[in-house]
């Protein structure tokens, strides 16, 4: 049986949401047709507005409905009135979305640098700053209600992607003070293929799609019910359940512990930051991530090296380059992210298998020294 560890990649869709999503498949109806049908349909999709509202502290005409969290940023960096600043270590729809962005450099724990966000709003004349609550690589937290008050004093719109964070931290639109914000359904148990641009009172998006004027002409194509509702349902359950940092942390403290007393030299990426309560990027010495990766799935653990949302992506990690990590030590770092279904089994289960592929390149690299 797998061992699932990779919560940040996607989660695994709830009972409760599949459930849910059945019904809304079985009841069938287009939600913008006026028969009964219809009518059923779009009182789906409007209590499921308000509950993804609810998550986030936002009123219910605030939700603009994606197709995920990659639409979602692309559709609030179209809005920028002007040239676009975004964080060294943003995900990639955000960095693709505005190759011309001004970069902001972050410091080695992974926290946007405040100062030099500031010396580049100051210089750079910039229509809006782009910068995620979470990291989906380090699971970093960024202080985003600080840098929209930066953007503030400089005129500019903040938009902030919220992908990583919802369902694991609390998310407050108004707290926050950014403009718009994005989510995505299965990154906390909902299904993947729908997600949600949340806007702040009068902001306006910029629509990407023409067609028959869905989400008030904000969002044009006929609305994926289900997913719709299965991203509300995992919003109710995101939103009732305040127990799983408390729940999710003390396995991912020690995981961390036991590698790093396993392996001193064992690198935690961002353990001096504030971070999500269930990410780990760490490193195994000498050990390349992919190597790891090709061991623990032998093992059925499923893990990842980096971001997980980019087709045949080669190279290394742009947000530890960004973060200043040695090649060397970037380069035998993994991640290990936990949810709802990880138990104290599943840290035992990793740390034996970590254990077993490090013992044995060690004695690999004994062999070689003595036959040297």
């Amino acid at each position: 049986m797998t061992c699932y560890l990779d919560y940040n990649a996607t989660v695994p869709i709830k009972p409760a949401v599949i459930e849910a999503m059945v019904e809304a498949m079985r009841h069938g109806g287009n939600p913008s047709s006026s028969h009964h049908a219809g009518r059923a349909a779009r009182a789906m999709v409007d209590e499921a507005r308000a509950t993804v509202a609810d998550l986030v502290g936002a009123a219910p005409g605030a939700v603009v409905f994606t197709s995920g969290g990659t639409e979602a940023n692309n559709q609030a960096l179209r809005g920028s009135p002007g040239r676009i600043l975004v964080s060294a270590i943003e995900h990639d729809s955000v960095l693709a979305a505005a190759p011309d962005a001004v970069r902001a450099p972050v410091q080695g724990d992974g926290q946007v640098d405040l100062a030099a966000l500031e010396a580049l709003l100051a210089s750079s004349a910039c229509g809006m700053v782009s910068v995620m609550l979470a990291n989906n690589e380090t699971g970093v937290l960024q202080p985003v209600a600080e840098i929209s008050r930066l953007a503030r004093r400089h005129g500019a719109l903040v938009h902030c992607d919220a992908i990583q964070s919802a369902g694991k931290v609390p998310v407050d639109l108004a707290a926050l003070g950014v403009d718009f914000l994005s989510l995505s359904a299965h990154k906390f148990g909902g299904p993947p293929g729908v997600g949600a641009l949340i806007l702040a009172p009068g902001i306006e998006p910029v629509a990407l799609l023409q067609g028959g004027g869905q989400e008030r002409r904000w969002r044009s194509g006929t609305e994926n019910l289900p997913g719709i509702v299965g991203f509300g349902r995992a919003c109710a359950l995101a939103s009732g359940d305040d127990t799983a940092a408390s729940r999710l942390q003390p396995l991912r403290d020690r995981l961390e512990a036991e590698i790093q007393a396993l392996q001193p030299a064992a690198v935690v990426l961002g353990q001096a930051a504030a971070r999500l309560p269930n990410t780990s990027c760490l490193t195994m010495p000498g050990v390349a991530s992919q190597t790891q990766l090709i061991h623990f799935d032998l093992a059925g653990i499923a893990i990842s090296a980096g971001s997980a949302c980019s087709s045949g992506k080669i190279g290394g990690s742009h947000v530890l380059m960004a973060m200043g990590v040695a090649p060397d030590v970037a380069s035998s770092a993994i991640r290990v992210s936990l949810g709802w279904g990880s138990e104290a089994a599943d840290v035992d289960r990793f740390v034996a298998a970590w254990t077993d592929l490090h013992d044995r390149h060690h004695q690999r690299r004994q062999a070689v020294a003595a036959c040297n």
